[in-house]
């Protein structure tokens, strides 16, 4: 079993308030869960408005399957034109 952890850190250059930042996260957070079936939570940046931090967790009984997977969900992200993606971190466990 292969279980891999995906921590995705964003800027949402057009969030002007908690609210709209929200929206954003809550409409890509659901794609996300419905597309590629993984587990997803903003982990860190919860009171600023404008950078978040989304954990995400994928487990498979193939490598390859799991790094797929991770390599889709982070270009649905990077196709998402109100967010910016600053680093990302992948750890395998």
């Amino acid at each position: 079993m292969i279980v891999a952890l995906l921590s995705v850190d964003l800027y949402l250059p057009g969030a002007r308030s908690l609210k709209d930042k929200r929206q954003v996260l809550l409409s890509l957070k659901d794609r996300l869960r419905g597309k590629f079936n993984l587990s997803v939570a903003e982990v860190d940046g919860q009171d600023l408005w404008q950078k978040a931090v989304l954990g995400m967790a994928c487990v498979a009984n193939e490598g390859s399957h799991v790094h797929q997977v991770l390599d889709q969900a982070l270009n649905l992200i990077r196709s998402v034109p109100s967010v910016e993606v600053v680093q990302t971190h992948v750890e395998l466990l």
